[in-house]
């Protein structure tokens, strides 16, 4: 959207706000301020972003969201330390730290930033002249900030790439997908499984992918988590494959982004490396009881062992201790792609993988766990002999295998994963034999 004029940034539409709930409350309850007609007077002391210190400004309303404010990931940015911390091997390092409040902390976002005005990070604004929102624009606050990959990808505007098919045929918000217990840190499912530091009480996730996945594609698709929808794929990969990994395609990667120097003002600002599309598969270096995959898509993450010299020598003397490529959910989900298209399209092909020849010689060490040493070998390789038909089962038509690979008969029964299987998908594996 272009940018708004500085007066649309704090208009506030006085008729439509004094009807809302927000429009009872006298202005100086939450920006304080005195209240006076003189305008120099009003902003006296005047707290232009009360959400900031949500306890004290929203919580006398929302307890049950400011309650658990800290453990938000908008809120915390812990994904940010999380990586800093490993990386730098400390917890205590003033250099990063402000490293971070110069160029990270920026991307932190406040109740506001998310139901009454435009995040602050792309220049601010009311939405609607002071008017909260229940539910988050998904243009103007979610892919405000999570524009050049998430937004770019699921409204389909990287050139000759379909907006993602949630949007595309079903018009989905983010919101369809992300609760609001997700975007407000509230509690998660897995406490009685998975406590934190003391005992029955769950640690905050530290990262996006720590923690109950959630969202997650089995939630509304549960036939292919039961293999019951009668997809030969499904039966063989569901649980071994993200999602993702059939039903993405090419998502944006970066790389060598570091703290450069303004020509003109000669300060440090946040230069972002170059970017581009690709699809990787990976290993799945982030496995657990709610992402067991083996295989999952892996995009290139913004970070080098110099990102952040300008700020001291060597900060990040750990920089291996983390990889470069990273577990990814892109968001342009297509249901049909050069991957399902049949059973090459993964096995015996080079090309979706992130094998060797495909990361810079200088992270190898930081991406050895997610490496493919060899790609999958091709169907007629891991069946063998055993997929070829015999010889004098030439003649015989696709669809008729059932009428004797059945009953009891232990020479003809199909093996017990076969069960789903559609009765004309044999000839997918059991080649014909040469006549």
């Amino acid at each position: 959207m272009a940018p708004l004029e500085p007066w649309e940034k704090v208009l506030v539409d006085n008729e439509a706000f004094a009807e809302t709930v927000h429009g009872q409350i006298a202005c100086i309850e939450c920006h304080d301020g005195v209240q006076s007609a003189n305008k120099e007077e009003a902003h006296t002391g005047l707290i232009a972003y009360p959400s900031e210190d949500p306890d004290k400004f929203c919580g006398e309303c929302h307890p049950d969201v400011t309650a658990h404010n800290e453990s938000s990931l908008h809120t915390n940015q812990a994904g940010y330390w999380r990586t800093l911390e490993t990386r730098s091997g400390t917890q205590d390092h003033p250099a990063l730290q402000e490293m971070f409040g110069n160029h990270c902390a920026g991307c932190h976002t406040s109740c506001g930033d998310c139901h009454v005005s435009q995040p602050t990070s792309v220049g601010g604004g009311f939405i609607d002249g002071h008017i909260f929102k229940r539910t988050p624009s998904m243009t103007r606050n979610c892919t405000a900030c999570h524009g050049s990959r998430v937004g770019n990808e699921y409204l389909g505007k990287h050139e000759d790439i379909k907006a993602d098919v949630h949007f595309r045929q079903g018009r989905m918000k983010c919101t369809d997908c992300h609760s609001s217990g997700e975007m407000h840190g509230s509690p998660q499912d897995c406490q009685s499984c998975h406590p934190g530091p003391e005992e029955g009480v769950l640690a905050p996730p530290d990262h996006r992918y720590d923690g109950v996945q959630s969202p997650r594609c089995e939630s509304c698709h549960a036939p292919v988590t039961l293999s019951s929808d009668g997809i030969l794929m499904h039966e063989q990969h569901s649980g071994e494959l993200s999602c993702q990994v059939c039903h993405s395609v090419s998502y944006s990667s970066c790389d060598g982004c570091h703290v450069a120097i303004s020509d003109k003002t000669g300060k440090p600002f946040f230069s972002l490396g170059e970017s581009y599309l690709g699809f990787y598969i990976g290993r799945n270096a982030n496995k657990s009881y709610d992402r067991p995959y083996e295989y999952v898509t892996v995009r290139h993450i913004p970070i080098a062992p110099t990102s952040y010299e300008f700020y001291g020598d060597n900060l990040l003397p750990n920089f291996n201790e983390m990889p470069t490529w990273a577990y990814a959910t892109p968001h342009n989900i297509q249901r049909n792609t050069p991957q399902t298209e049949s059973c090459e399209g993964c096995h015996n092909n080079p090309e979706f993988f992130l094998t060797i020849d495909k990361v810079d010689e200088s992270e190898l060490a930081a991406n050895m766990n997610i490496i493919i040493e060899s790609v999958p070998l091709s169907v007629a390789e891991i069946l063998g002999s055993i997929a070829v038909q015999p010889p004098n089962h030439v003649d015989y038509s696709i669809g008729m295998c059932s009428s004797c690979h059945q009953g009891d008969n232990s020479l003809l029964i199909s093996p017990q994963n076969h069960r789903n299987y559609a009765n004309d998908s044999c000839e997918i594996c059991h080649t014909k034999s040469e006549p």
